[in-house]
């Protein structure tokens, strides 16, 4: 190096995904309708299918305006209306189709299906205790164990990356179902990865089989970070 030239510089670089990679923003429903006791929830193929709530709605118009800007190439949802429901305002302002992603539904709660795990979880019920403690799903009798919700989650996923390399894409899911998928990207129990914010987003890569989790829980467009609010808190 001359005494007149400058010295090489090294920036910062930015994450770039690997060729032929699909990124993946997942994004958890809105809050769904209350259960009242003595009236279920209408069940599709054994799983409760509640409705958003008012506050769900709202927070389903935030997650639009917050990745209406992004270059989302395809919307999946699952077969639950719920996710539909949130996907729509996104749906709408792309001007994309909402594509149904059965297996992505949330885990099959067995006795706790058409809302009565509300109830149970509420009351402290023994098998929900049990669940916590051991951190399995199949602790609730009737329910999917957890190697069987992983089983129908990451093989569905995997399937939708593969169709859209090099893309970005926004699949509509339940807290249960990002749980196991982030679990599985991480190595780690899924009940580690519960507890994701209605209506907020985790972003994930998926290279073939490697997958790499980039954010988890972003749900700053739906209020305070500590609480679920809605347009007043």
């Amino acid at each position: 190096m001359s005494e007149t030239e400058p010295p090489t510089s090294y920036p910062q670089t930015f994450f770039q995904p690997p060729p032929g990679a699909c990124q993946v923003l997942l994004i958890r429903h809105g809050q769904s309708a209350p259960y009242v006791e003595g009236a279920p929830f209408p069940l599709v193929s054994g799983h409760g299918d509640p409705p958003l709530s008012p506050l769900g709605q709202w927070q389903a118009k935030q997650v639009g305006a917050r990745l209406g800007g992004e270059s989302v190439s395809a919307i999946y949802a699952t077969s639950l209306q719920r996710t539909r429901q949130t996907a729509a305002p996104l749906a709408g302002a792309l001007g994309l189709k909402i594509e149904i992603e059965p297996d992505l539904r949330e885990v099959f709660l067995g006795d706790g299906e058409g809302g009565t795990f509300r109830k149970m979880a509420a009351e402290a019920h023994p098998t929900v205790l049990a669940m916590r403690e051991n951190r399995e799903w199949g602790e609730i009798p009737g329910a999917e164990t957890n190697d069987q919700f992983t089983a129908r989650t990451v093989p569905a996923l995997e399937r939708i990356a593969a169709r859209h390399p090099d893309e970005l894409i926004a699949v509509f899911a339940h807290g249960g179902t990002i749980g196991s998928l982030l679990g599985h990207a991480l190595g780690v129990n899924m009940f580690e990865m519960m507890g994701s914010r209605n209506s907020a987003i985790s972003h994930i890569v998926i290279d073939q089989h490697n997958w790499l989790v980039r954010s988890f829980n972003d749900g700053s467009h739906a209020g305070p970070l500590t609480r679920d609010g809605g347009p007043t808190g």
